[in-house]
């Protein structure tokens, strides 16, 4: 799968010039993805894939924020595939993960 790149253009909508209001947004994902990584990845190596896609449920959202949409709709996908038992696109999902943790360390 082709990555697609992360942007701000969401949180700018969403904060309308409010700049304390976008900062504030950027640092709570900055603060919650890699402990949501985290989670994940453990759920994951337990074999709880039903806990997997909980984790997967609650970051997709931030995917969401980030203006990921390609990457939306495959953690929708690979949700149901974790609900289902099936953790196959893994490697994919955490990229996706890495591609996030990568541009908020840029902004």
């Amino acid at each position: 799968m082709q990555l697609d790149t992360p942007n701000l253009s969401y949180i700018k909508e969403l904060a309308d010039g409010d700049a304390d209001f976008e900062a504030s947004l950027i640092a709570i994902l900055k603060k919650e993805l890699p402990k949501e990584k985290e989670a994940f990845m453990e759920s994951v190596q337990q074999k709880n894939y039903q806990n997997s896609a909980a984790h997967v449920h609650k970051i997709k959202h931030k995917i969401s924020i980030l203006g990921l949409e390609k990457s939306y709709d495959f953690a929708i996908a690979f949700e149901e595939e974790l609900k289902n038992g099936d953790p196959k696109r893994y490697d994919t999902f955490l990229s996706i993960l890495q591609n996030m943790e990568k541009f908020l360390t840029t902004i």
